[in-house]
């Protein structure tokens, strides 16, 4: 691990050596090695009394030889996961601008309330007559849910995005089966430009998914669409805005051919922060369409756990919702949980009804917010978008030309061609400057993509110092500084990986190295 190497590196015009310290830390950049590395097996930083007599209850399965574990005192244990922790880039340390991922801000308004005891303590089982106030929220914030998409029913069982789009399909293939329908229409359409996981999803449920090209403007044509539909299919899942970051100029006829052929449409909700506000999915003719609350409402990736990845349904699919879901009568809120009550519910989802603490901060987000600010929210995300559109625009090239985007704008590698450069090792250098690389290669419908989301948190002070780092970069590049980009990242707390290697032959156990000689 201890390395004195020392190295001649550059910066700009000038040469300096950079000496390999003894312990490999470089002032606050400490290193860290593995727990296994630094912990020692035999002793721990607990004292444990041993056990009276017991009689085992694992049928001989017990652990006969020692467990292993590093053990490490309480100030080794604290260090080292905050030495850990310092080594990864967060929304709290940088902009963060991961296209299609929305990596925003996560306001510490809705953190304290989500501590607050009346939600952080409730457990799941507990009675549902005990916990009045948690339902209330569920419900306020389902209203809202479907008031912001013009939809007429949620579910908010769904744990994540991914999740969202399986309550959203599964839904419709109840109200196909319903029908009678089951057997004959087995294709879902999916467009090149929809979100990865979409076609997935689709096929993960049994349909054969069919894909729809981008146009040469990177959106949906209606007269394709329509000329695939037919009495076979059973769906369209379209992302829009799409992950070309562009919003679907023709959804509307997409919606109306899609119903007129006895078929439904599944939007892809992931984009929804471009457009809150503005114009509601239920309007355009959308059956259903799940939510990120993370990406939207501003409430972390995952959690800490499950995250929440609410769906919303058309009248049409609203009697398959999943149980459990609220219903008012005149015992007041509660939450159906028999599938008695639901004849037409696709079933369960979950054991429970969803992450309580991604609720509590999404409807605080909503609240501190008002209706104005979640427009505003949208606008200033897209506004971010093309202000750095704008501002690389000579420098770097878009597959579908200079035209306004929604909240992320999208590059392609045509511009670093000559170069010999590629677009893996323009995101590497951009490591070294501080800034955790844009969403790369993804989509596919652009070669060499570059995806970027600066989201509506950032100040234009921050905008304004990344579009200044993205073009001295890209004028390095035009120069011909190959080796500030081959290199890169140098001030990274590790090299750059061979990833191809890694993927094939990946190591997933640790085995301590043989002693060295004195």
């Amino acid at each position: 691990m201890l390395n004195r190497q020392i190295r001649a590196t550059t910066a700009g015009d000038s040469a300096r050596l950079e000496v390999e310290t003894f312990t490999s830390n470089r002032g606050l950049a400490l290193e860290e090695g593995l727990i296994f590395e630094i912990g020692r097996a035999e002793v721990t930083g607990v004292d444990l009394d041993e056990p009276a007599p017991f009689e085992p209850r694992l049928g001989g399965l017990e652990r006969k030889d020692p467990i292993g574990l590093p053990g490490l005192s309480e100030p080794e244990t604290l260090r080292h996961y905050v030495r850990l922790s310092q080594k990864n880039y967060s929304i709290d340390s940088g902009l963060y601008p991961l296209g299609s991922c929305t990596m925003k801000h996560n306001p510490r308004l809705n953190e304290a309330v989500a501590r607050l005891p009346g939600f952080a303590d409730i457990h799941p089982l507990q009675p549902q007559s005990t916990v009045p106030g948690a339902l209330e929220l569920i419900e306020d914030l389902a209203h809202w849910l479907m008031t912001l998409t013009g939809m007429d029913a949620v579910a908010m069982t769904p744990k994540a995005g991914a999740h969202g789009e399986v309550c959203g399909m599964m839904a419709i293939k109840a109200a196909i089966e319903a029908k009678g329908e089951g057997e004959t229409r087995r294709i879902v359409l999916a467009p090149d430009s929809a979100h990865g996981t979409n076609p997935a999803t689709a096929a993960r449920l049994g349909f054969e998914v069919r894909s729809i090209p981008a146009r040469a403007d990177g959106t949906v044509d209606a007269a394709e669409v329509e000329r695939l539909l037919g009495p076979d299919v059973a769906a369209i899942m379209l992302t829009n805005p799409n992950t070309c970051g562009l919003f679907e100029k023709e959804i509307v006829e997409i919606a109306a051919a899609t119903r007129n052929a006895g078929a439904y449409f599944y939007c892809d909700g992931a984009n929804f922060n471009a457009i809150m506000g503005k114009t509601r999915p239920g309007d355009l003719g959308v059956d259903a369409m799940h939510l990120n609350l993370h990406k939207t409402f501003s409430t972390p990736h995952g959690g800490g756990g499950p995250g929440a990845g609410p769906v919303v349904l058309s009248g049409r699919l609203a009697p398959f919702a999943p149980a459990p879901f609220l219903r008012r009568d005149e015992n007041g809120l509660r939450l159906v949980e028999r599938l008695d009550e639901a004849p037409y519910s696709l079933g369960r989802l979950a054991a429970f009804h969803g992450q309580m603490g991604m609720f509590v901060r999404a409807y605080a987000y909503m609240l501190s917010h008002g209706a104005d600010g979640l427009r505003q929210a949208a606008e200033d995300a897209v506004l971010s978008a093309n202000y750095i559109r704008a501002s690389l625009n000579d420098l770097m090239s878009q597959p579908f030309g200079d035209r306004p985007c929604m909240h992320e704008v999208l590059f392609d590698d045509a511009w670093l061609k000559p170069t010999g450069l590629t677009t893996l090792d323009f995101a590497k250098a951009m490591i070294d400057e501080g800034y955790h690389p844009m969403t790369i290669y993804f989509p596919l419908v652009a070669h060499g993509a570059m995806l970027i989301e600066p989201t509506e948190s950032e100040s234009k002070a921050s905008l304004d110092l990344f579009i200044a780092t993205m073009r001295d970069l890209a004028m390095a590049a035009r120069r011909g500084e190959t080796e500030r980009f081959l290199g890169a990242p140098v001030y990274a707390p590790r090299r750059r990986l061979d990833e191809t290697r890694a993927a094939r032959n990946p190591v997933l156990k640790w085995t301590r190295p043989p002693p060295q000689p004195v």
